[in-house]
């Protein structure tokens, strides 16, 4: 067998994950400077638990985990009721759809049909299907020319039997499919259990779990893999790392300026420069009610989120598409005419006089920008009324962190969600929480060249190995270094010199250290630095003592 990776996976080398951690234990630092503590939930949760959270796109990322035991042992069908099915297949497309020859030659369409009578989705699905119009077009054709004359002929006619042996078998596995496989209590058959989609719901369903024992406000990081069944490409993996940190028992705005904070100063260790984009759900909420399109907010924000793709008149079509007026389109055309940060502000506070939504976002929204201004960080924070972000959960505040000078997606995002754990039984739990995407910030750092040299832990010493005696005494020595966290080795076997040489510098160990039998009998080693070529006897006590 061909060794190979799962789509969207990928193998670390020593190098790589030596700077995955760099980054890591920047941000853990950064997170307990601010307070937060750390948490770790199982890599799955119960089905139940994750869907219905990120909306119906979301949901198809879930990955499910298969149950083990013969879950299809209620639903396989016998021998005699494959048969059946088969037959039923002859009897729908024969008697109780067309009755007659004059019937097949007067179809004129799949509501000829559904026009017959309730039929399972299926069925009707099933006859929408190119292959099996242009199988009844054929026999149309054939009865008028009056090659089939009679019902049972179409089945035993050399030119469309054979289309039909396929129909046959087509229809079996298209209603296993539809009926079996694809509903949804046949999901909880296969499956109840669901690899972690993200770690926001496993966190509120700990907090619903255990919010009788927490002392709130609740401050806390997580630091974890997800999984997510997406189509792999730049910067998107179906299994990635997370590293949440989230403030729940609290509705106070502060924790959105510290949040900032919080992003500024990691991303400023990390030498990453970004621009933080904040947007507030109150606001997109308060334009669809503004433009009278509340029951279309989700198609609105969709759309405008686009504009620096498609630009306006894409938007504009996209609108149309989505069968919003042309009325309501003129009422949102301010959004779309590059106005400044403050000319959007002013438009949505006269916009918002009467919409008491509208009104709050903005007003959270300006405490969040003239705080990080008193702070000297506005610079960092931009206004993007397009943002539209974890609609299914946010509330109030969203935030985009993008970094610059680099083509890549957001490498950060959050928000409030003083919803979310309504979901599980517990009310008036408000939360917010921001998201540093560990793999894209990697992959940011890489391209601008920004790893320190010292994020590797490299091997300071390497021991040459000239038999079982010398090994021993090197041992010794090897186990003092280490006392002092020093990293050292010995070459395992004892073989010619130039091989331990060539293994030393393509690990990148810079010194060399020989232990003969002299050196030993005088209580010296010899150090070779392998870069300058500079040798060197010392005593065993300076050598420690280095």
């Amino acid at each position: 067998m061909k060794p190979s990776l799962a789509k969207g996976t990928r193998d670390f080398t020593a190098q790589e994950v030596y700077r995955r951690k760099y980054i890591i234990n920047t941000l853990q630092k950064n997170f307990e400077l601010f307070g937060f503590q750390p948490l770790e939930t199982p890599s799955f949760e119960n089905l139940s638990t994750l869907t219905g959270k990120y909306g119906e796109e979301g949901d198809r990322l879930i990955f499910k985990i298969l149950e083990s035991g013969d879950f299809f042992k209620n639903k396989r069908q016998t021998k005699e009721e494959f048969s059946i099915a088969i037959d039923n297949f002859n009897y729908y497309i024969s008697i109780e759809v067309f009755g007659s020859i004059n019937s097949i030659i007067n179809f004129g369409s799949i509501n000829s049909i559904i026009d017959f009578g309730l039929r399972p989705q299926f069925i009707i699905n099933f006859f929408k299907r190119d292959d099996v119009v242009d199988y009844v077009n054929e026999m149309k054709t054939l009865c008028l020319n009056k090659q089939i004359a009679k019902f049972e002929d179409i089945f035993n006619y050399k030119e469309t039997s054979e289309i039909y042996q396929y129909l046959k078998g087509s229809y079996y596995l298209f209603y296993f499919n539809n009926v079996v496989l694809d509903s949804k209590s046949s999901i909880n058959d296969i499956s109840d259990k669901a690899l972690r989609y993200d770690l926001t719901v496993p966190f509120a369903r700990f907090v619903a779990m255990n919010h009788g024992t927490l002392t709130f406000p609740f401050k806390r990081y997580q630091i974890q893999p997800v999984w997510r069944a997406d189509r792999p490409q730049k910067g998107r993996f179906r299994e990635f790392y997370q590293c949440d940190a989230d403030v729940v028992g609290s509705e106070s705005l502060w924790q959105e300026v510290e949040l900032v904070q919080l992003y500024l100063k990691s991303f400023k260790e990390l030498q990453i420069p970004v621009k933080i984009h904040i947007n507030n759900r109150k606001i997109l909420s308060g334009l669809a009610e503004f433009a009278n399109i509340s029951e279309q907010l989700i198609d609105f924000t969709v759309a405008l989120d686009k504009l620096d793709k498609i630009g306006k008149d894409g938007v504009v079509k996209e609108l149309q598409e989505k069968n919003i007026s042309d009325e309501a389109i003129e009422k949102l055309s301010f959004l779309f005419d590059n106005k400044s940060q403050a000319e959007v502000l002013e438009i949505l506070k006269n916009n918002f006089a009467n919409v008491e939504i509208g009104k709050n976002g903005v007003e959270e929204l300006e405490f969040v920008l003239e705080n990080c201004k008193n702070l000297g960080i506005e610079d960092e924070l931009v206004f993007n009324i397009t943002l539209a972000r974890g609609l299914d959960y946010y509330t109030g505040a969203i935030f985009e962190v993008k970094a610059q000078g680099v083509e890549m997606g957001s490498i950060g995002g959050g928000g409030r969600y003083n919803n979310l754990t309504e979901v599980f039984g517990v009310k008036n739990i408000p939360g917010i929480g921001i998201s540093f995407g560990l793999d894209r910030i990697y992959l940011v750092m890489e391209e601008l060249n920004l790893f320190p040299q010292n994020s590797e832990r490299k091997i300071e010493y390497l021991f040459a190995n000239y038999g079982e005696k010398e090994a021993s005494e090197a041992m010794k020595i090897l186990a003092k270094l280490r006392d002092k966290g020093v990293a050292a080795e010995i070459y395992p076997e004892n073989t010619k010199l130039k091989k331990q040489f060539t293994y030393a510098e393509k690990k990148g160990i810079e010194n060399l250290i020989f232990l003969g039998e002299q050196e030993i009998s005088e209580g010296n080693i010899t150090l070779k630095n392998l870069i300058s070529g500079e040798q060197k006897t010392l005593s065993q006590e300076d050598f420690l003592s280095l």
